[in-house]
């Protein structure tokens, strides 16, 4: 097959050579997208064939691999298929075996599901050892976790004795009994570890003995058991996919009604900030409102009041007469003087108010000396009436 494809490549190429020479003579003129479009073909015809050859090559290795009996049979049915209804003849060794279409088809299609085999036993063996990875970085995460952890109570329980000065003699002391501790604290959690993997080992052999039961019980089963376990996992398989449509549809359900109940809490936040608004303007408008009524209430009563003046002035302004020239003179006369006889008066009283303030002053000054010479008199008399004067 190689030397098929090497030789159809070497042609191709003659065949360019001879393009290109008559191309240098004149007779045929090719343009060199065309023989760059011829190229191209026949690269990737070569890269078809390489991975066709690929293949039959792996296909021919796994036949290599099988015992010599499935080889022969192989190799049989191939031959029989190259020539169906003659004879098997010799054949020259000039003439090369070709497969045909259906072979080819056969051989891709077990190629096919051979890497398919190998690329599920590559993903399964990567998936295992994936998991294997992952659990010994878990694995590795809790040590890292506990020896952090013992940092911290080592550096809390001993770090700070040792750094202080006054307890380094009980330091020696304190660290081997804290290493004790610790090595007690392991022993005791490596039996309990003991003691939950052999219940875990008893508990698998359980179940493996239950399986092993059921396996049993299931070679009595008869094809009418088996019939009415299909036909109830089908009544299950239905009703299940029945309540995850149902589960679809309320989810669906539930998203809408938050959405509906997320807008209306939106709403409701709106207008309580809106009613919140309105109700401290309606007590203000309240307020005003009384103050409104009270200023009106005072309003009228001045109205009230001034209507009364009103209708007063206007009753005198009614009765009111103009006197007389001669009379109006006389009356300004007499209340000119009258005027200036209260001012006079006035001025004597504040003259008698003035001496009254001198003579009481002279009053005073008169009572105190009377009183600091009737002192000496008093004590006289006292001292008489003592010694029988």
């Amino acid at each position: 097959m190689a030397k098929q494809t090497r030789a159809r490549s070497g042609m191709a190429l003659f065949s360019l050579a001879t393009m290109a020479e008559t191309t240098e003579d004149g007779k045929i003129n090719t343009d060199k997208k065309q023989l760059v479009e011829l190229v191209e073909d026949l690269k990737r015809s070569n890269a078809a064939q390489q991975a066709e050859i690929d293949m039959f090559e792996r296909y021919s290795s796994g036949l290599d691999l099988q015992p010599q009996s499935e080889n022969y049979e192989t190799a049989s049915q191939i031959e029989m298929a190259t020539s169906p209804g003659r004879k098997t003849k010799a054949r020259t060794p000039e003439r090369q075996q070709l497969l045909t279409l259906e072979q080819k088809c056969d051989v891709a299609k077990s190629m096919h599901k051979q890497m398919t085999e190998d690329l599920k036993r590559a993903k399964d063996l990567s998936e295992r050892e994936l998991d294997n990875y992952k659990a010994t970085l878990e694995e590795a995460d809790i040590h890292l976790a506990e020896v952090k952890k013992e940092c911290c109570q080592f550096d809390r329980d001993i770090g700070k004795a040792l750094r202080d000065k006054k307890s380094v003699t009980m330091s020696a002391e304190k660290v081997i009994r804290y290493i004790e501790d610790k090595v007690k604290a392991k022993e005791s959690l490596i039996e309990k570890l003991h003691q939950k993997n052999t219940a875990l080992l008893a508990y698998k052999k359980k179940l493996q003995i239950q399986l092993k039961q059921q396996e049993e019980m299931g070679e009595g089963l008869t094809a009418l058991d088996f019939e009415q376990l299909k036909f109830g996992n089908m009544k299950c398989r239905k009703r299940l996919d029945e309540q995850n449509l149902r589960r679809v549809e309320l989810k669906l359900l539930t998203g809408k009604t938050l959405h509906v109940l997320n807008s209306n809490k939106e709403k409701l936040q709106t207008l309580t900030h809106e009613s919140d608004v309105l109700s401290s303007d309606t007590a203000l408008r309240a307020k005003l409102l009384i103050k409104f009524e009270e200023e009106t209430k005072q309003a009228e009563e001045e109205r009230n009041k001034a209507e009364v003046l009103n209708r007063k002035l206007r009753g005198q302004l009614a009765d009111f007469h103009v006197p007389h020239v001669l009379q109006y003179i006389n009356v300004k006369e007499s209340h000119g003087q009258l005027q200036k006889s209260v001012k006079e008066w006035e001025r004597k009283v504040e003259i008698a108010e003035m001496a009254l303030k001198t003579y009481s002053k002279s009053w005073d000054k008169l009572r105190i000396t009377a009183g600091a010479r009737a002192v000496p008199a008093r004590h006289a008399a006292i001292d008489a009436g003592l010694y029988g004067f």
